[in-house]
């Protein structure tokens, strides 16, 4: 009887120092096939239709909300689609300045990209949409804090209720976008184009606004406490 009972509990040892070996083959299944989905989404945002686009930038988002260890893998994926697919155009290049619409796959990632959950961001990186053509886009309560847009064309943009705080738009062309109550405290507006802006009640708290170009600017109620207007172009 001992004996039996001595090899009954070896048994068990043994079967639950099995389990988290089993665990842990279960998460390493698992990371490797979210590793294979990315690699499978990258490729399909790049060669596929819109269709499939739209469809692939949707199970990213879900990806992201189920599992968010991999929250910004998902966001460095789309924000590099939106650089790629939507790349700066020089001004001479611009065919139609406010009318153009912005692609469907492209507002898509940048919908994903707004609607994020911030909190999720990790400490030391940024958003990065600098160089990007997203004329047009809707952006509207979009939590863009502390994001690149460095010579970004983002005229005729909806970034109403945007936080753009402490966002980079130095040279940024931002002519006849809605900044409607948008925060863009401490942002860096360095010799960006704002002119026909509505910056009604938008926070401009320390943003600096050097060089700048406000011709025609809505400005009603606009916080420009502590900002830097050293040679910022105003309506005469």
């Amino acid at each position: 009887m001992k004996n039996i009972l001595s090899k009954s509990h070896i048994q068990l040892s043994q079967m639950f120092l099995r389990i988290p070996v089993s665990q842990k083959q279960v998460k390493q299944n698992q990371h490797q096939s979210l590793k294979r989905r990315f690699r499978i989404a990258s490729e399909q945002l790049e060669n596929n239709t819109l269709e499939i686009s739209l469809a692939v930038i949707n199970d990213l988002e879900q990806i992201a909300y189920t599992y968010p260890q991999y929250h910004w893998t998902i966001v460095d994926i789309l924000t590099s689609f939106v650089r790629k697919n939507a790349p700066y155009m020089p001004q001479e290049e611009v065919t139609s300045h406010l009318s153009t619409k912005i692609r469907l796959d492209i507002q898509a990632a940048l919908t994903v990209i707004a609607r994020r959950d911030a909190n999720k961001d990790p400490v030391n990186e940024q958003l990065d949409l600098s160089f990007t053509d997203i004329r047009g886009a809707n952006l509207n309560g979009a939590n863009l804090q502390q994001i690149n847009l460095y010579q970004a064309n983002l005229a005729g943009a909806n970034l109403k209720e945007a936080n753009l705080a402490g966002a980079i738009l130095s040279a940024a062309n931002l002519e006849g976008a809605n900044l409607y109550l948008a925060n863009l405290e401490g942002a860096i507006l360095s010799a960006a184009n704002l002119e026909k802006a509505n910056l009604s009640e938008a926070n401009l708290h320390r943003a600096s606004l050097y060089l700048a170009s406000l011709h025609g600017a809505i400005l009603y109620n606009t916080i420009l406490d502590k900002a830097n207007l050293r040679e910022t172009k105003f309506s005469e």
